[in-house]
């Protein structure tokens, strides 16, 4: 196998090979679309390259033959200085498209006597100098590794001489100046900029290989979970030039909106420039839908060649391309990046269009994106009036504290806080501060920008394009309009309508629209796995079960001790002295917990309800110990407060997670244990009473021996004899011991339900609370895949948990087996519970969209399930 292939010679390679954009380069050549002639040289010579530090044997052999046929192909010389020369693009093309994170070198091949030549063949001198100083700087750039902000200065100081406010406004003449100051500049740098075509496509090519492995393609490749291993393939084509004057421009087309959805072209177009202007963002090009008035011919072109691409790729295409001197020339065609809305609609449309299948439109959803669809949303009723307006570049509300680079981004976010990144334009070096804001705001760029794309990939709401917004990175502060911020003020934006407000402004809750809603119809006749909510009030209840949860899988009754009112009744059970004290303190909890329960019960009427008996250890519901140490040192200790210090010593622990707590507390307390039990068969003895249909569930947690589940069970029953009622009784499966012995388990119980958050913790012996110390270092490192505490690991994690179910199954085939941990929210750990065969997952209401759609493409993808439950 050869490590170049001229477009015209791919025939049965994939995109592991060519990579994406050379594969569909490939294809629309093979399809007679206008593409310029090129080559690729594949992922496997990166590879060898990326491993070796040098090219493989025969590459360069290979490239040089390509390189000659280009010359025949277009009757031009590379490097000639007769007639036009020869200029290629040198463009990264993974085979997962990684928008801006690799490198891109435009008008590769010119020369300073090829200027010349360029100008007179062209008859335009500005064209042949702006193209050379595009050179010089994207070569330094990217092959060089120097800043670009010392040519934007450069830039800017021949802006100013010239009296230009943009740079198409420079004349040939300040243009060449500028072609000499940018050498002068990389000269200081101690580098040279080649006048040699053949050096400049060698260290062109270096620097894409080697781009596969820069800071923010490791840091996309981490957070999208894409291998290291792929490498990126190098198309090198035939330059054609939207630079040339008016009747040439570059832009960016999707056969369909990629915020919306909606069918039908979409884009913007740039006259006079190269495709980095748009992409980039430094010049906010204009809608494509006004070339319907200024050339209609073009657009119907442009129209049709975005419906074919959709027809022969099956999904919407984002594609580039370039006009030279009105002839339209396409540069690449992927798989467009959308918003969650979007993905939804897209995928209804397109099945109810007979595109692809309804199965196949299931598949096309990111199951993680769901949630997002239902966030916060500005009113427009109580909205204040906006300080700014830009492009809706990507939907939904954002409020927080306005940081004006991706480091601080991270900073803020890592101690807590909402932050929105606002940036002139982002680069590709804000990946990781875009990735943690809430929102992005910036002053330049269109829809099709680089923020634009990545926002909407991410599902970040963005605004892009704000006229009004000029920063002062120096004083770290901007303005917007007439109104001056300072870094850390909180300003909201609204990505849908593409508004900016001063201040908090109120937001109101999401919905999951009709297009979602089909799909979720789609998917209910293919689902297994059985869907359940951890909620721990009726309004959460209330909002699962609107969004389709099948029960409560658990409800956590620490949430409910934790209220203002009742926290002094907890602490007076822990303190009682006297058996009264303690009874008064049972009763008054017993009459919360009942009505807490009747509300739950209620609300889910019908459908099953685990209630999670007591877990955290009591010296939660006490005033911490280092607070009332410096009380006593100070001898400010209010009156029976030395009484709580003496309880909070007793009861103080070196690592709680692993001491006093669950059923262990239970058993020591067994008074806790009674009233729990009894109120919950008090309130389903009321609602029974009044013709509903309560199904509540019992569930005992941390357990580790069969021995502490009889004794809890001896207490249980007692009250289970004395309201003649009987309940379902399961343990909480969160510790590697208890999924070890689920043989002698099972046989005690009616359900496992898997804890998975603390057998996370358990196994890896580490606590989410504390692990932001390495952790991201880990994933950095990729010394984890993945963080466990987001997506369940399958390799130990989920092996426990197929013990749990093989052995405890064996001894109760009766035996139902649900998850309750976060990770029954998060899609591929929903694929992981369809293989093991568990009876239903259970996750925070507005993860229950996620759980319900992914587990429909579980059950498609094939694996194990029993019958839902």
């Amino acid at each position: 196998m050869g490590w170049v292939y001229a477009f015209t010679e791919t025939e049965g390679l994939g995109k592991e090979l060519l990579g994406g954009k050379g594969f569909a380069l490939a294809e629309m050549t093979r399809l007679g679309f206008p593409v310029p002639p090129g080559f690729t040289l594949t992922t496997e010579a990166c590879r060898a390259y990326l491993e070796h530090g040098a090219f493989p044997e025969g590459l360069w052999e290979g490239v040089r033959q390509q390189v000659a046929r280009l010359e025949a192909a277009t009757g031009k010389r590379f490097g000639g200085a007769g007639g036009l020369p020869l200029l290629v693009s040198v463009r990264s093309g993974a085979p997962v498209s990684m928008p801006g994170m690799m490198d891109t070198i435009l008008n590769l091949g010119l020369t300073r006597a090829g200027v010349a030549a360029l100008a007179e063949a062209s008859g335009n001198p500005r064209f042949a100098w702006d193209s050379y100083r595009r050179l010089v700087q994207m070569y330094g750039e990217v092959v060089l590794g120097l800043a670009a902000e010392g040519f934007e200065r450069l830039l800017d100081r021949a802006k100013v001489l010239a009296g230009a406010e943009r740079d198409v406004d420079l004349s040939a003449a300040d243009l060449e100046r500028l072609v000499a100051a940018y050498q002068e500049h990389i000269e200081a740098q101690g580098q040279a900029f080649p006048d040699d075509p053949w050096r400049q496509l060698e260290g062109a090519v270096r620097a894409v290989f080697e781009s596969w492995n820069n800071p923010r393609a490791r840091t996309y490749r981490r957070l999208y979970e894409i291998p290291d291993d792929l490498g990126t393939a190098v198309n090198v084509q035939a330059m054609v030039f939207g630079n040339l004057g008016d009747d040439s421009g570059t832009g960016v087309g999707f056969s369909r909106n990629p915020a919306t959805g909606e069918r039908g072209l979409y884009g913007e177009y740039l006259k006079n420039a190269q495709g980095e202007d748009v992409v980039a963002g430094v010049r906010t090009p204009q809608p494509l839908e006004r070339l319907r008035e200024s050339d209609p011919g073009l657009y119907e072109e442009i129209a049709d060649v975005a419906a074919r691409l959709e027809t022969h790729f099956r999904d919407m295409q984002d594609f580039e391309f370039t006009v030279e001197r009105g002839r339209l020339y396409l540069l690449q065609t992927r798989t467009g990046k959308r918003t969650p809305e979007a993905a939804v609609r897209i995928a209804v449309e397109m099945a109810e269009e007979g595109a692809i299948s309804r199965e196949e439109a299931l598949s096309r959803v990111d199951a993680n994106t769901l949630p997002s669809l239902l966030r916060a949303r500005i009113d427009p009723d109580r909205a204040p009036e906006p300080v700014a307006e830009g492009l809706p570049a990507s939907p939904g509300a954002a409020v927080g504290h306005a940081v004006l680079d991706a480091e601080t981004a991270e900073s803020w976010a890592g101690r807590g806080l909402p932050v929105i990144l606002v940036r002139p334009e982002t680069t590709p070096e804000d990946i990781s501060g875009m990735y943690i804001a809430r929102g992005i705001l910036t002053a330049r760029g269109g829809m099709t920008s680089h923020a634009a794309v990545v926002a909407r990939g991410m599902g970040v709401p963005a605004v892009v394009g704000v006229a009004a917004l000029s920063l002062n990175l120096e004083e770290r502060s901007f303005r917007l309009g007439d109104r001056s911020f300072k870094e850390g003020d909180v300003i909201s934006l609204d990505g849908t309508t593409g508004k900016v407000f001063a201040g908090e402004v109120a937001l109101s809750e999401g919905g999951s629209g009709a297009y979602l809603q089909r799909l979720l119809e789609w998917a209910e006749p293919h689902r297994e796995l059985g869907v359940r909510a951890n909620a721990d009030t009726p309004a959460d209840a209330r909002r699962a079960r609107e969004l389709g949860a099948e029960g409560i899988g658990l409800v956590r009754t620490e949430h409910m001790f934790f209220d203002p009112e009742r926290i002094p009744w907890v602490r007076a059970l822990i303190l009682a002295e006297t058996e009264k004290e303690e009874r008064e303190a049972l009763d008054r909890l017993f009459a919360f917990q009942r009505a807490d329960f009747m509300g739950l019960l209620e609300a889910m009427d019908g459908l099953p309800v685990t209630v999670r008996l007591l877990d955290p250890p009591l010296h939660e519901f006490l005033p911490p110990l280092v607070e009332l140490e410096r009380k006593e040192a100070a001898g400010a200790l209010a009156p029976g407060e030395a009484k709580v210090l003496a309880q909070v010593r007793q009861l103080h622990e070196v690592n709680p997670m692993l001491g006093f707590r669950g059923v262990r507390l239970l058993l020591v307390r067994p008074e806790i244990l009674r009233m729990q039990t009894a109120a919950l068969l008090s309130a389903t003895r009321a609602l029974m009473e009044q013709g509903r249909d309560p199904r509540p569930e019992l569930m005992i947690p941390l357990v580790s021996t069969p021995e502490e589940v009889e004794q809890a069970l001896a207490v249980v029953r007692e009250v289970f004899a004395e309201f003649d009622l009987v309940l379902p009784v399961g343990t909480m499966v969160e510790t590697p011991r208890a999924a070890l012995v689920a043989g002698a388990i099972a046989p005690l119980v009616d359900f496992f339900s898997f804890g998975t958050n603390d057998l996370t913790q358990l196994t890896f012996g580490i606590s989410r609370d504390d692990a932001g110390h390495f952790l991201p270092r880990y994933l950095d490192a990729r010394t984890f895949a993945h963080d466990p505490t987001e997506r369940l690991d399958a390799a130990a994690v989920g092996r426990l948990l197929e013990i749990a179910v093989r052995e405890g199954r064996a001894a109760n085939p009766n035996l139902k087996l649900g998850l309750c941990g976060e990770h029954g929210g998060e899609a591929q750990s929903v694929h992981l519970a369809q293989r093991l065969g568990l009876d239903y997952v259970s996750a925070s209401p507005f993860r229950v969209l996620t759980a319900r759609l992914a587990a429909a493409q579980a059950a498609l993808a094939g694996g194990s399930s029993r019958a839902r439950a």
